[in-house]
């Protein structure tokens, strides 16, 4: 392979800088944007990359095309009150079913769960619906702390869903390994293997650390 030349260790160094900055960005008052854009600028001033080069990254312009198509989605279904209609469907739904609290928490789990498939990405199906889904289990009755550990387990689940439902998840689509219809399938498979893990093994696991005793006082 050779010893590393110019061009890589510039490469490097902007990696580590820009990554330091997209971590530590808010304490110093730098968007996660400015620092990708100040990463990209200095690779193309020192002419590390070519504009070719970043012309010819094909499958990331096409994440970067779906992925602010799905972003503007998930912002007008906000903006046009479709969000507040559904969590507004959801609690008369759960008022009518008139059913213990502990079913009420499945179907909520559920919901929040499966939901996913009409946001992209973690972080804004978090900023979206977590709050809400959180109201309509305290409305239930189901325990603050138990609601809280639930949807923030969820929220990590279901990362690997669809292509877009996570970061990494693009990343592992835009590689090209696996085809659309066949992710679409795994994620689905994925998602029930997780739940019936998480759901019984989980919930004996938290029976032998002491959770339910914490959270039930028994």
């Amino acid at each position: 392979m050779g010893l590393v030349n110019k061009n890589e260790w510039m490469m490097l160094g902007t990696m580590l800088v820009t990554i330091t900055l997209w971590i530590f960005g808010e304490r110093l008052d730098i968007s996660t944007l400015a620092a990708v854009m100040m990463g990209l600028s200095v690779v193309r001033k020192f002419r590390v990359l070519s504009l070719d080069d970043c012309l010819s990254e094909k499958s990331a312009w096409n994440t970067f095309t779906w992925f602010a198509v799905f972003f503007g989605r998930a912002d007008q279904l906000n903006v046009l009150g479709v969000l507040q209609w559904f969590f507004g469907s959801v609690g008369s739904f759960m008022k009518s079913l008139a059913v213990r609290w502990y079913i009420e928490l499945l179907i909520l789990k559920i919901m929040y769960f499966f939901t996913h498939y009409l946001i992209v990405g973690q972080t804004t199906h978090i900023g979206a619906l977590y709050q809400a889904f959180l109201k309509m289990h305290l409305t239930a009755k189901v325990l603050g702390t138990l609601s809280t550990l639930l949807l923030a387990y969820n929220s990590d689940l279901f990362g690997a869903l669809t292509h877009y439902s996570s970061g990494h998840a693009a990343i592992y689509y835009i590689v090209g390994y696996v085809k659309l219809q066949d992710f679409f399938k795994l994620g689905i498979l994925m998602a029930l293997i997780n739940m019936t893990i998480w759901g019984l093994v989980g919930a004996l696991w938290w029976m032998i650390i002491g959770l339910y005793r914490y959270l039930f006082h028994l």
